[in-house]
């Protein structure tokens, strides 16, 4: 069991979010959207969309460097083994909170108000119990080594060195399989989440607006005549339209 779910699982899940994107982005560019609900209500979005933004960006941040970082590169650097997990601790779990509060603040929003429920599609109720489930397992992680103080487990010798040895084709199994039960958990609804994430509106999270920088000027006509003062003559382009100069006079 150890070996099919931290030797072979990684891979699946691996082919199923590049395989789902690019079949995504080929087949369904229409639907690579976040579908954006702002429209019916955005009392409530302008706060807990931030707070889920930019604490799951905090939250990434730390993943990455938790997991792809090993323990020497830190030590060599000065940081104590006390003063990386003190902040580690601190940053992810007022990250995680944060994060936590602004998608309850969603799930409220697109439960409570019409329109945005109407809208709401089973790929989405998937979406939010994937990643309500991925949040709260890492806030549980986080206060279990809060609780076990000097005590608590370290992932970065065991759940960091699995994971970058998925990279290097040669997945480290005992390593995961000695990490207590909360990292087990919260590893495998991460790797579900991942699963799922190029069928569900998550995916805009692949997408940068690059090609803006480089797209033509959209012109606009007025209907109004435009009339320089300097030169008394309309500028071209600034034709009327519809209009005669009967229906530009003055009343």
């Amino acid at each position: 069991m150890n070996v099919v779910l931290w030797g072979v699982l990684p891979y699946l899940v691996i082919a199923t979010l590049v395989g789902g994107t690019i079949w995504r982005y080929r087949y369904d560019k229409f639907g690579w959207t976040t579908r954006s609900s702002q429209l019916y209500e955005s009392r409530l979005l302008r706060i807990g969309s931030p707070l889920f933004h930019f604490g799951i960006l905090v939250v990434l941040v730390g993943h990455v460097v938790g997991l792809l970082i090993p323990e020497s590169w830190t030590n060599a650097l000065g940081v104590s083994e006390q003063a990386y997990h003190a902040q580690a601790l601190t940053l992810g779990g007022i990250a995680g909170f944060c994060t936590l509060v602004g998608i309850g603040i969603l799930i409220v929003r697109r439960r409570t108000t019409g329109p945005v429920f109407m809208a709401t599609t089973a790929n989405d109720k998937l979406m939010y119990v994937l990643l309500v489930g991925a949040i709260a397992l890492g806030l549980v992680t986080t206060l279990v080594a809060v609780g076990a103080g000097a005590h608590a487990h370290d992932y970065r010798e065991t759940v960091s060195p699995w994971f970058r040895s998925l990279f290097r084709l040669n997945p480290d199994v005992d390593a995961m399989a000695d990490a207590p039960v909360q990292f087990h958990l919260h590893v495998l609804v991460g790797m579900l989440l991942f699963a799922a994430w190029p069928f569900t509106r998550l995916v805009h999270a692949f997408t940068a607006p690059v090609h803006y920088l480089f797209r033509p000027y959209i012109v606009y006509r007025s209907r109004d005549a435009q009339v320089p003062a300097a030169t008394g003559r309309a500028r071209p382009g600034w034709s009327p339209v519809g209009t005669t100069d009967r229906d530009r006079r003055p009343r």
